[in-house]
C-alpha cells in the first residue's frame, strides 16, 4: 500500500454507513454505470469498463468514458484517485492498463487467464490481489462462485471480474456515499472491496447449513437421491475452502505491513475486523466438511443396512419358494406312482396275465396304496412335507 498518510481519519460510524447515509454538504456522486451490453453504441474495446471515474478527496471529480479518457483526466487531477471496474477485459485493455499504471507483466498474465487462487502479492508499490467471491443460489440450492483481481497502487485502483460475483457497483456506492472513507484513497478502497467478498460468504453459509439440515432428514428418511447431493455440496466445500482459506493468511499479511506502509489505524481496525469474519468463515466451511464426510458415512452405513436387509428378506423368500417346489415335488411324485400302475394295467393287452387273475384289481389297488405311503414315508422323514 501507499506510504502516505490520509488524514482525517474516519470514525467507526463513518465507515459503516450504507449508502445514502451520508448528509455532508456537497455535490451528490454520479450513480455507478451498468454493465455495457453489446449493440449500444460503445466501442468494442471499451465495453468491458463497467465504471471508470476520478476521485479527490473523496469525491467524484470526473466520470471519463473510456480508459484513455481516464489516464488524462488523472494526470490532470494533482492528488487524485482513479477507479477503474472491469468486467472480463480485452488483453489489449490489459496491456493499456499495465503500460500506463506500471503493472508487472506476471499479474497481467494472472489477469489475463483467470482461474487463480486467492492470493496477494506485491510489485514495488502496487498490490495485486486474487478473490474469490461467492454467493447462494436459492432456485437449484448450489453455490455460485466468481473471480476479482484487485490492483492496487498508489493512486489507482483497478477491479477486474471473471465472474458475476461479487457486486462492485455497491461498494462503489457504499464509498461515495462516505467520503470521509473514501477520501483516504486505494487502501480503503481494498477494505471496502474485502468486506463486501466476506460478507458475501454470509448467506453461502446460511444456505449451506440449510442444505446440510435438510440433508440429514433425507438421510434417515432414505431417501435415494441423498448420496448425489451429498457428493456435489462436498465438491462445492472443497470450493469455498479454495476460497477461505488463504484468505486468512492474506489478511494477516496485510495486517504485518501496517507499520512499514503506514497504513491508517482506523483502516487497521476495520482490517482486523475482516480477519476476525474470514477466520470464522474458514471454520464454518472446515466444520461443514467434517460434517458432509460424516454424513456420508452414516449414509453408507445405512445403505449397507437396507441392501443387507433386503438380501435378507429375498433370501427368506428364496427359501420358503424351494420349501413350495419341494412340497409340489413330493406330492407330485406321491400321485405319479398310481397314475402309473393305473396306466401300465389300463393298456388292455390280449396276453395280461393279470387281468385275468381273480385277485388282480385288488392286487393293483394295494401295489398303488403300498408305492404312496412309501413315498410320503421318505418324503415326510427328508422335510418335503
Amino acid at each position: 500500500m501507499s506510504e502516505r498518510r490520509r488524514t482525517p481519519r474516519p470514525t467507526k460510524r463513518y465507515l459503516r454507513l450504507r449508502p445514502g447515509a451520508n448528509t455532508a454538504p456537497g455535490p451528490a456522486p454520479a450513480p455507478p454505470r451498468e454493465e455495457p451490453a453489446p449493440g449500444d453504441g460503445t466501442p468494442a474495446d471499451e465495453r468491458s469498463v463497467v465504471d471508470a471515474a476520478v476521485y479527490r478527496g473523496g469525491r467524484r471529480v470526473g466520470t471519463p468514458g473510456s480508459l484513455a479518457a481516464t489516464y488524462r483526466r488523472l494526470r490532470e487531477e494533482p492528488g487524485a484517485m482513479a477507479w477503474i471496474g472491469l468486467y472480463r477485459p480485452t488483453e489489449a485493455e490489459l496491456l493499456s492498463l499495465a503500460e500506463e499504471f506500471d503493472l508487472h507483466k506476471l499479474a497481467i498474465e494472472d489477469a489475463m487467464e483467470a482461474h487463480q487462487r486467492p492470493k496477494l502479492e506485491r510489485y514495488g508499490e502496487t498490490l495485486f490481489v486474487v478473490l474469490r467471491a461467492a454467493r447462494y443460489l436459492d432456485a437449484p440450492e448450489e453455490v455460485d462462485f466468481g473471480e476479482l483481481h484487485v490492483f492496487v497502487g498508489p493512486d489507482f485502483v483497478i477491479t477486474v471480474r471473471h465472474g458475476a460475483a461479487p457486486d462492485l457497483s455497491a461498494v462503489r456506492a457504499r464509498m461515495e456515499s462516505t467520503a470521509e472513507l473514501l477520501a483516504l484513497g486505494p487502501e480503503a478502497v481494498l477494505y471496502a472491496i474485502l468486506d463486501a467478498v466476506v460478507d458475501g460468504y454470509a448467506p453461502v453459509v446460511a444456505g449451506v447449513q440449510n442444505d446440510i439440515d435438510e440433508i440429514e432428514t433425507e438421510v434417515f428418511r432414505g431417501d435415494p437421491e441423498v448420496s448425489r447431493r451429498i457428493y456435489e455440496l462436498s465438491r462445492e466445500m472443497v470450493e469455498f475452502q479454495r476460497a477461505t482459506r488463504p484468505l486468512v493468511g492474506m489478511l494477516h499479511g496485510l495486517m504485518a505491513g501496517f507499520d512499514k506502509y503506514g497504513t491508517d489505524e482506523e483502516l487497521q481496525r476495520y482490517l482486523r475486523d475482516v480477519a476476525d469474519h474470514v477466520t470464522h468463515t474458514s471454520e464454518r466451511v472446515d466444520g461443514f466438511r467434517s460434517a458432509l464426510t460424516d454424513i456420508l458415512a452414516v449414509n453408507a452405513t445405512l445403505v449397507t443396512q437396507q441392501q443387507n436387509a433386503e438380501m435378507r428378506a429375498l433370501a427368506e423368500a428364496g427359501f420358503e419358494q424351494n420349501e413350495e417346489v419341494k412340497k409340489i415335488s413330493a406330492w407330485a411324485a406321491i400321485l405319479f406312482a398310481p397314475t402309473l400302475v393305473g396306466t401300465i394295467y389300463g393298456m388292455n393287452f390280449t396276453h395280461m396275465p393279470e387281468l385275468g387273475w381273480v385277485w388282480g384289481y385288488p392286487f393293483a389297488i394295494l401295489l398303488m396304496a403300498v408305492v404312496c405311503v412309501s413315498l410320503y414315508v421318505i418324503f415326510k422323514r427328508r422335510g418335503w412335507l
